[in-house]
């Protein structure tokens, strides 16, 4: 009769002290606490509430709406962390709870992340971060369209998984993660390819020819950083480059080889100078 995790229309069929009762009849009812009740609410009236279990695991109604329905997805703020879970601020009084086993990483308190609302074995509301079978083949895009999403789970050997709009699967492959991403990061990405089944390849770099003088640009504001100086020799290693610049090594070439054709830098033999 009551839809957890839903908004649903029921009627008063007793008032207590503490609140009224909501339901078809007095055998079957749910409260609404008094804080809640609307002034003037009687017997036979009817009210719009959404159902959830209070600390007690008794079901209880609100007139509030929370951040997040059943079988829909949000981005919830971390409220705190314990040993077999994460809580998190879904806009009621008690937090809603995500078990450690549905978290794609290690979350941390105060970091938002996107999630599922689902009921679990124990009939309890929860929350999972594993929501890539809740997510849509995206028609509506085309490459080189830009769309935002947030990043939900990260497999080191194939890539960033994006949900895009909240909605529809994306994809940042390895090749195209030349900066530092992890879950919960919001993106503003491009369409590198809309695949067969629906799925988008995400690239969160321009196009080359436009990604090249953002490089650039970057390389520039680092090197002053180094009083003007950049200790690099043409053997500097990958991993020197990415942990400075976020760059692949091709990358930070082409940003260099773009400074010194504008006339902004010179290429020694260890080292690069602005001039």
């Amino acid at each position: 009769m009551f839809k957890l995790g839903e908004r649903q229309t029921l009627k008063c069929v007793s008032k207590a002290e503490f609140g009224i009762y909501l339901g078809e009849n007095d055998k079957e009812k749910v409260l609404l606490p008094k804080k809640q009740v609307p002034e003037g609410m009687d017997v036979g009236d009817e009210i719009d509430v959404f159902i959830y279990r209070d600390s007690l695991d008794r079901l209880i109604s609100t007139t509030s709406q929370p951040y997040i329905s059943l079988g829909g997805m949000a981005i919830l703020e971390v409220k705190s962390v314990s040993k077999i879970g994460a809580f998190l601020d879904w806009g009621l009084e008690k937090d809603l709870f995500l078990p450690f086993k549905e978290q794609t990483c290690m979350v941390n308190q105060g970091k938002s992340y996107l999630v599922y609302l689902y009921i679990d074995k124990s009939n309890r509301l929860a929350a999972t971060m594993k929501v890539h079978k809740y997510l849509k083949p995206a028609n509506k895009y085309q490459k080189d369209d830009m769309v935002s999403g947030i990043v939900y789970e990260i497999n080191r050997e194939i890539g960033a998984f994006v949900a895009v709009e909240n909605e529809f699967y994306g994809l940042i492959p390895k090749k195209e993660m030349q900066k530092q991403i992890v879950v919960g990061d919001e993106i503003l990405a491009r369409v590198t390819e809309v695949r067969e089944d629906g799925k988008l390849n995400l690239s969160p770099n321009k196009k080359a020819y436009m990604q090249m003088d953002v490089d650039a640009e970057n390389i520039l504001k680092v090197i002053e950083e180094y009083d003007g100086v950049l200790p690099y020799g043409e053997k500097v290693s990958p991993e020197i480059i990415a942990r400075d610049f976020g760059l692949s090594k091709n990358a930070f070439k082409r940003g260099v080889g773009r400074l010194y054709k504008l006339g902004k830098i010179d290429i020694g033999e260890n080292c690069i100078k602005i001039k």
